[in-house]
């Protein structure tokens, strides 16, 4: 079972490199992560309105554990109006993995609820999000994260 988290997470990092961006919002984008979890943030456009999210970070719960995470999600446009730059609200669903120090090793999935400003003139956004989990291994478990961040796209 360790050897199947270590090439699952291995992939999970390597899907932003293989994916393919376009559209007006295009690109990959790195940065961070702040809260529950803590670290590097990456995001790889794959359309208008669809991106690829990933995270490698540290959970700062009482089990301290390292954190990886990959989600696909969508962006609305058109629910908040902003004067300058877009603010897309943005769900979807994800996998996460959880290495924890002190207990078995977790998988669940995520549902990251979000809203992401991009700036209009600057290759940089921030976001705000909470995020549902429910685990699936080794039991059954309902969780949440909530973190906010920034990423500056290349």
């Amino acid at each position: 079972m360790r050897q199947f988290l270590i090439v699952l997470s291995l992939s999970l990092l390597l899907i932003p490199q293989l994916a393919s961006a376009g559209g007006n919002h295009s690109g990959m984008g790195a940065g961070i992560i702040l809260g529950e979890p803590t670290g590097l943030d990456a995001k790889m456009w794959l359309g208008e309105d669809s991106a690829l999210q990933a995270a490698v970070a540290w959970s700062t719960s009482s089990n301290s554990s390292l954190h990886l995470h990959l989600d696909y999600i969508l962006h609305k446009f058109d629910v908040f109006n902003v004067s300058s730059g877009s603010l897309p609200l943005y769900f979807g669903v994800g996998g996460r993995l959880k290495f924890r120090d002190d207990k078995d090793d977790q998988i669940g999935i995520r549902v990251p609820i979000g809203v992401s400003y991009m700036f209009a003139n600057d290759p940089f956004d921030l976001f705000l999000e909470v995020v549902p989990i429910l685990e699936l291994v080794p039991d059954t478990d309902f969780g949440m994260n909530a973190a906010v961040g920034g990423r500056w796209y290349f």
